[in-house]
């Protein structure tokens, strides 16, 4: 996938983010760091709202792909960041956040709050990214 392309990807997708966290729970999602906690609120609504449904394959890639993606977008706009595609598994290809030395799995943060510990806090992950970022 051209860079160009990803990158068109992501923006759409973390859009789509925001669009669903305001019809299923209307939350506001405007890229600022403030508005990551209320990632939280919306993995969580999705279990709570839809229970066994949300954690179907289809549900769960879409649901982790989107606010992963919102989460990276929102990081551009405090840090530098690339996109990177990573195609090492070619069953299951992913996406991370690159910044410096640093990659960061937003949407695989997202798919440990949904599927394997709804406690874990993806504002805390976030903010270490933004900390881990800036160390050199």
């Amino acid at each position: 996938m051209e860079q160009q392309e990803l990158n068109k990807l992501m923006i759409d997708s973390a859009n789509d983010a925001v669009n669903l966290a305001n019809t299923e729970f209307k939350l506001t999602l405007d890229y600022s760091e403030k508005s990551i906690s209320e990632i939280d609120t919306i993995i969580v609504g999705f279990l709570d709202k839809y229970k066994a449904v949300a954690l179907e394959d289809k549900a769960i890639f879409t649901i982790c792909n989107l606010f992963g993606a919102y989460l990276g977008q929102t990081f551009m706009t405090i840090k530098q960041g690339q996109w990177l595609y990573d195609q090492t598994n070619e069953n299951a290809p992913s996406v991370f956040m690159k910044s410096g030395e640093h990659s960061f799995a937003f949407a695989g943060i997202c798919y440990k709050k949904l599927v394997e510990d709804s406690t874990i806090s993806i504002n805390d992950y976030f903010q270490q990214a933004i900390l881990s970022s800036a160390q050199k």
